[in-house]
């Protein structure tokens, strides 16, 4: 996914399988700079 911010274009990587690793999960919750609450409902 990619999202335009200003002058910069912010890229999160999406896996396209049913499980990911933790790290992999941690690291597309940093990237989306988002609350990790967001993805805990």
């Amino acid at each position: 996914m990619q999202k335009k911010v200003g002058e910069k274009t912010v890229t999160v990587i999406v896996p396209d399988h049913k499980e990911i690793k933790k790290g992999t999960l941690r690291s597309i919750i940093r990237q989306s700079k988002l609350p990790r609450e967001e993805f805990e409902r």
